[in-house]
């Protein structure tokens, strides 16, 4: 390596302990130059405090390095923030792996792009000017980026001068895309291995024979769409002298709707597939498609059915999902019905085996029915039209997260040893992304602006009535509306088909017979049970109007209180005028998946802010905020940059590296409704007051589970941390996190320092690992933690933060961080069960942590001595 390459490479070095990362330390590297060849680059993707992307070129013998916060972009109007970090060696173009935890960088880290460069003029000249124009060929980023220097502006480090901001911006070519998903959207695996962040995260493997994962069909990296054309295949096996008789239709198995992904072992997860639910009978050659209902449909998917024909010498019945692509690679409802009429192209994943050469197979679990499945498909193609579905084994709610991270619609949950059974049951669960359902149309109203009728008017069964839900005129094309109004007047009536419609409303309306079925996708409903923000996604034939009543979640809290005005956005915008801040943008949708608002999210504050504010004012804060809504990027937030509202206060602390950084803290609601207009979705705090940081006012114990282990063995834990404090003396209040566990609080008197008090905490969690091996464990490594609990005692140290009680939290499901009773614990079936709403309603009951601010108790030399701290 040259001399000057090693020069370059002396900050990447310090900060890295080479015998505890696998990272390169650039000892192999060989420098490479300009003009004997082409220069590299790549873009790693980075999962470690937080998700962003590291943009690398090559020049001098080393790899010049930009952190870019959001990753690049294709879009030329995106110019995307780039901090340019230290020179890394020229192998570390090829990692891809995982940076073991509270090392520099800590993480997983993903090749998403390689290729060359070229630059623009020369490189050595743009790089000190702040104009650095290059030429990428990479497997992604394609044409000309330029690399601009934000003149006097840097970011602050604990260390050393501040780094350099830059900019990165793709310039206008043929390369440039301007509309549609952004590149780190429409990309998110690996180019080198094909596996996503989570399959480099737990080690796993490309499936054998293919350059991706078996997960590949889960996301959009594939842009070859399939073309009605069937699959290579390996020769069949000999025709069997006597072809099996045809399958006959069985009904089949249905999901149940839940609002949460469920906990434990057992569970396997699947894409849920936006498209028609069909069952395929195959024998030799023939081939018979029923739709749930056992309707014959053959012929109206028809473009599928040759990929049948050649499928088995024998026969089969295969339940699965009828989907089409939209232009972002998504299965798609009203893509499918637009390609069943001009024939587009069709794809049929295979989830299921019901029967094979005349054997029934559902008495068997479903993994070895999906693994009999699989090996009848055979391998496929990325184009085949019949897919295997693929599923995941534990993790779901990440599943669920990545899922609709990347807008598809959700996810089913399948219990993995449980035979088959044709009807609705809570061993097959779905969850959504976003709400949608049927709705039956049964009247229209005209438009004075086209001649199709302007909405619809849609309703639900509800006790033998025909229930209004409101009106849906978004979501058709022109010839939608032209062919949906032949159907509408086909069906016309005289007499109003529904209980009751809003007077307005009925009197210019026209009725029609309650027989069409249209699926509507919607934000919410409102609290007279009409639908909020409904548009359009198409008809269906495939069910009966008989069956279409209100889809509740089965495990959805039906009885709790759910107020009907404080969280309306009229609540919101009244609080925020009233004190004092300019609410921007208050319509715009933060929770997309229940359509909660801005202005919703004030209202909510507003509602618990007398419950929340004892516990959050007055101490330093860190902020997740989402610009875009908690779907889209999020960062964490430490400092104030000033850009603030002033009701958001700031106080200067000291760090332990001696320099001094501005800390958010708040002092009543109007904070809280400030942080909510800068996006704030998650508000963590400080076990200290601003008053005297160096001194804990609690203590917090978290419980961390391994995958696996279900919410039953988190309440179980939560108890003996609970019992084995009360044997020291100390009395506890729990919380659930809005996530998926539960924080055992106890309030101290501020009379010890940070390290005596983390050492006393992790004696109680190291004498919790003595008792109970087999259940807990106080090392923070996961490999440790095998069928345990790690009891995360680490927030008790200083700077450390955890989730504010009745905060909300940046996840589907608008969930909240809400203080129970230990006497609610046993009843407790998650810890994100509670909405907005709820939580909401709740701060309006009693206190259940009545007696915290009262609770005088200290940390004594006697409860350190007990655990080993003293």
């Amino acid at each position: 390596m040259p001399a000057a390459a090693t020069e370059l490479l002396k900050e990447y070095r310090a900060k890295r302990d080479f015998t505890k990362t696998q990272e390169p330390s650039g000892d192999k590297s060989r420098g490479k130059g300009a003009a004997t060849q082409q220069l590299r680059f790549c873009v790693q993707k980075h999962d470690a405090t937080r998700l962003h992307y590291d943009f690398r070129i090559e020049l001098d013998g080393v790899l010049k390095s930009w952190a870019v916060t959001k990753g690049p972009s294709d879009n030329p109007a995106d110019k995307r923030l780039a901090v340019h970090v230290e020179d890394h060696p020229l192998d570390y173009g090829n990692f891809e792996g995982t940076i073991p935890a509270g090392e520099y960088g800590g993480g997983t880290v993903m090749l998403w792009d390689e290729g060359t460069w070229e630059p623009v003029g020369d490189p050595h000249e743009g790089l000190e000017k702040g104009d650095l124009k290059m030429r990428l060929h990479g497997k992604r980023l394609k044409g000309e980026y330029v690399l601009v220097h934000m003149k006097g502006r840097g970011t602050k480090r604990k260390s050393g001068p501040p780094r350099e901001n830059w900019l990165l911006i793709k310039h206008r070519d043929k390369y440039a895309r301007e509309d549609g998903p952004l590149i780190t959207e429409r990309f998110t695996k690996s180019v080198s291995t094909g596996r996503d962040l989570d399959g480099i995260a737990r080690g796993l493997k490309p499936k054998k024979g293919s350059t991706t994962p078996a997960e590949d069909v889960w996301h959009s990296d594939a842009e070859p769409k399939a073309t009605n054309k069937p699959a290579s295949r390996k020769a069949a096996a000999k025709p069997k002298a006597k072809p099996e008789a045809l399958p006959d239709y069985r009904p089949p198995q249905l999901a149940t709707l839940v609002s949460e992904v469920p906990d434990g072992s057992g569970w396997v997860f699947e894409m849920k597939y936006d498209g028609y639910r069909c069952l395929a009978a195959v024998s030799g050659g023939a081939v018979r498609l029923y739709t749930r209902t056992g309707q014959d449909w053959t012929d109206k998917f028809a473009a599928i059915a040759p990929a049948f024909e050649t499928l088995t010498p024998g026969s089969a019945l295969i339940d699965g999902e009828l989907c089409a692509f939209d232009d972002n690679g998504r299965t798609d409802f009203s893509t499918l019905k637009a390609h069943l009429s001009n024939g587009g192209p069709l794809t049929f994943f295979a989830f299921d085996l019901l029967e094979q050469d005349g054997e029934d197979l559902t008495r068997l679990p479903l993994t070895e029915r999906k693994q009999r499945l699989e090996k009848l498909l055979g391998k496929t193609e990325a184009n085949s039209l019949v897919q295997f579905s693929t599923h995941v084994t534990g993790n779901g709610q990440k599943v669920f997260d990545t899922v609709c991270r990347a807008g598809h619609e959700g996810i089913i949950a399948k219990r993995a040893d449980e035979p088959y059974r044709g009807e609705r049951t809570r061993s097959w669960l779905k969850v959504k992304c976003s709400r949608r359902q049927e709705f039956i149309i049964a009247g229209w109203s005209p438009s004075s602006k086209k001649k199709t009728f302007g909405s619809l008017l849609i309703g639900t069964l509800e006790d033998g009535k025909l229930v209004y839900r409101g009106r849906v005129g978004t979501g058709f094309t022109q010839d939608d509306s032209r062919a949906l109004q032949q159907e509408l007047d086909r069906r016309a009536r005289k007499t109003n088909p529904f209980d009751k419609v809003p007077r307005p409303i009925a009197r210019n309306a026209r009725w029609v017979a309650p027989e069409l079925i249209a699926e509507i996708a919607f934000t919410e409903f409102t609290p007279d049970g009409v639908l909020r923000h409904p548009s359009f996604l198409g008809l269906r034939e495939d069910k009966p109007a008989a069956e279409i009543t209100i889809e509740k979640p089965a495990d959805a809290a039906d009885d709790a209180p759910l107020p009907a005005t404080p969280l309306s956005p009229q609540a919101g915008l009244h609080a925020a005028e009233a004190a004092g801040v300019k609410l921007t943008s208050a319509d715009r949708v933060v929770y997309p998946g229940q359509g909660v608002t801005k202005a919703d999210l004030v209202a909510y504050y507003a509602a618990v802010a007398d419950r929340m504010l004892p516990y959050i004012e007055q101490r330093p804060l860190s902020l997740v905020r989402c610009p875009q809504g908690r779907a889209k990027y999020c960062f964490f937030q430490k400092h104030d940059t000033g850009a603030f509202p002033e009701q958001m206060k700031h106080v200067p602390i000291v760090e332990k590296h001696g320099h001094t950084e501005e800390y958010f803290y708040i002092e009543d609601l109007s904070g809280l409704i400030a942080g909510t207009q800068m996006n704030v979705l998650e508000w963590h705090l400080w076990g200290a007051r601003i008053k005297d940081v160096e001194k804990a006012e609690r203590l917090i114990f978290d419980i961390d589970p391994d995958v696996g282990l279900d919410f039953a063995e988190v309440k179980r834990a939560a108890a003996d941390i609970r019992d084995l404090l009360a044997e020291l003396g100390l009395e506890t209040y729990p919380l659930v996190s809005g996530g998926k566990g539960i924080h055992v609080i106890a309030p101290v008197r501020p009379t010890l320092a940070w390290p005596e008090v983390k050492a006393f905490c992790k004696g109680v969690a190291n004498l919790l690992a003595e008792r109970e091996p087999d259940r807990f464990t106080a090392n923070i490594r996961k490999d440790k933690r095998k069928g345990r609990m790690f009891i995360d005692y680490l927030r008790n140290e200083r700077g450390s933060t955890a989730i504010a009680p009745w905060s909300t939290r940046s996840r589907e499901g608008a969930p909240v961080a809400v203080p129970i009773a230990w006497s609610e614990l046993d009843g407790l079936r998650a810890a994100n069960q509670f909405s907005l709403p709820q939580a909401a309603a709740r701060a309006k009951q009693p206190d259940p942590w009545k007696g915290y601010f009262t609770t005088t108790q200290s940390i004594t030399a006697k409860m350190r001595k007990a655990v080993g701290a003293g």
